[in-house]
């Protein structure tokens, strides 16, 4: 099927629970970012360089941003962020229990108890940031993608994956820096961390664009469909909307 017979069709023609291949994307991007999550505190050398074990894997998450709005229209990004979300959330919290839970005092268990605290002890401040962080960079990065789209009648995928990363990293990576830092170390040196991970967030992005490319052109051929955010609500708040004269199961 080339993409020139897609059935183009609003964001508010057709459930997410009818599509072939959502519910799995959704998961994957789930584990992906709780695995993020989890891998964060690692500081991964490269020569001169220093990245977080986080920023190997997280980027990956705007890609899957990218193909859920630019597939399933910005509903279908809209449950994905806010799943991811409340995810998060929910690793932060329990780890945070766990680990303030009384621990059994043999050694081997102690030991656990150590390395436990070291990945999941997670620092109000830290949680606080990263969630933030989160879900104002996926919304606006969805936002811009979708706007895009419509601005550009659905052409020059490029110029909408690019884009929204640029605007959504922006973001992203300006208020976690922000927020993690302000008031600890010098505005000079919060200042070189943003523009160092951003610039890497967005060659990464850049870098992934042809991978991208595929999976989306792969899907819309799967779903049948091409999907347009004409009549969308874009309230992060909103519930998904499906107009019932003009639903479509198939």
């Amino acid at each position: 099927m080339r993409l020139t017979s897609l059935l183009n069709i609003s964001g508010t023609q057709r459930r997410l629970n009818t599509y072939r291949y959502y519910d799995l994307l959704v998961h994957v991007f789930v584990v992906i970012l709780l695995i993020s999550n989890i891998v964060a505190p690692k500081i991964c050398a490269f020569g001169r360089f220093r990245i977080s074990g986080a920023e190997i894997l997280f980027p990956i998450t705007y890609i899957f941003g990218d193909i859920f709005t630019e597939v399933y229209g910005y509903a279908g990004s809209r449950r994905a962020i806010w799943l991811g979300f409340f995810s998060s959330a929910l690793l932060a919290g329990m780890g945070t229990i766990v680990v303030h839970l009384p621990a059994a005092p043999d050694v081997n268990n102690l030991h656990m108890q150590e390395a436990l605290s070291a990945v999941l002890n997670y620092i109000p401040r830290v949680l606080a940031a990263s969630l933030i962080a989160f879900w104002g960079g996926e919304f606006v990065n969805s936002y811009v993608m979708a706007r895009m789209k419509l601005l550009t009648n659905g052409r020059w995928l490029w110029t909408r994956t690019v884009g929204s990363t640029v605007a959504g990293q922006a973001v992203d990576t300006t208020v976690v820096v922000t927020l993690l830092f302000a008031g600890q170390v010098p505005w000079i040196t919060i200042g070189t961390v943003i523009v160092s991970e951003y610039l890497f967030k967005v060659v990464y992005e850049v870098l992934a664009t042809p991978l991208t490319y595929w999976i989306v052109n792969a899907l819309k051929r799967a779903e049948g469909v091409d999907v347009y955010d004409r009549d969308t609500s874009f309230n992060p708040f909103g519930k998904e909307q499906v107009k019932d004269s003009q639903a479509a199961t198939a």
